[in-house]
């Protein structure tokens, strides 16, 4: 799965999970005076480090339950790890699962967005050049199986051993700053062939820093909505960032599923 494919079914995924009907009916100047509205889509402007972004949101909440698979992202030369040969290889992304309550068959998005990113080129007749995009969201919480076998990106996992005491799994450990990284690490720690699932947000609120840029070279993106803490920078390619309030399900590299009701 490309990236252009990959944000493509995201985003009918998303716009399909929220679909609704409604009917059109004229309305007085009386209710209309009582009436406040915002649009479905939202535009905003920011700066920082010499870069600009404008961010299209859909500013609602989703629910939302898919399976992705063979995903396969940024597949390029890479001289200083090559790795699996791409920036993002995951086997299985499943928002949601089939084997608890009817709750956790769902996963709970807010503000889902496109970010692109520009910079000053220099030239006179083409002010403005591009750098890349991200597709992320504002908020997510619940259970997502996901089993990955190369990872570009900024991701950090809570986890429990067999007997109990606290690891993680945690990207900032490689020694190429989570470049085309196979979750190797120094014991104790999780890798990738123990992470099954997660469990996105707690007690606290959702998890508020997901998103996967695909970039021309490195970008300091602003912190998360909410928060003062900036990011790990993304490098260039395709990079996933994903560490707030993340916990493993398990420690056995279990995938849950995600099968559709009554199967």
């Amino acid at each position: 799965m490309n990236a252009s494919i990959l944000m493509a079914a995201l985003a009918a995924a998303l716009f399909a999970a929220g679909a609704a009907q409604a009917q059109l009916h004229p309305m007085s100047d009386e209710e209309l005076s009582h009436t406040r509205g915002q649009g479905l889509i939202a535009l905003s402007n920011t700066r920082l480090g010499g870069f600009d972004f404008t961010r299209i949101a859909l500013d609602a909440d989703v629910t939302l339950n898919a399976n992705l698979r063979s995903m396969r992202l940024g597949d390029y030369r890479y001289a200083a790890r090559e790795g699996m040969g791409a920036d993002i290889d995951i086997a299985h992304l499943q928002f949601g699962r089939s084997d608890g309550s009817a709750a956790q068959r769902l996963v709970q998005i807010g503000n889902p967005y496109f970010e692109f990113v520009y910079r000053d080129s220099g030239n006179a007749a083409a002010p403005r050049e591009a750098v890349g995009m991200r597709f992320g969201f504002d908020s997510i919480s619940g259970d997502i199986g996901m089993k990955i076998n190369t990872l570009s990106g900024s991701l950090r996992v809570e986890g429990k051993a067999a007997d109990g005491s606290a690891i993680a799994l945690d990207s900032r450990s490689d020694a190429l700053g989570g470049k085309r990284w196979d979750g190797s690490c120094s014991a104790p720690c999780m890798n990738f062939t123990q992470l099954g699932a997660v469990r996105a947000g707690d007690a606290s609120g959702p998890s508020r820093d997901f998103w996967v840029s695909m970039l021309k070279t490195g970008v300091q993106f602003p912190a998360p909505p909410g928060t003062n803490q900036l990011p790990d920078m993304a490098q260039a390619g395709m990079w996933m960032n994903w560490r707030d309030k993340l916990s493993a399900i398990n420690a056995t590299g279990a995938l849950p599923p995600n099968l559709p009701p009554g199967r």
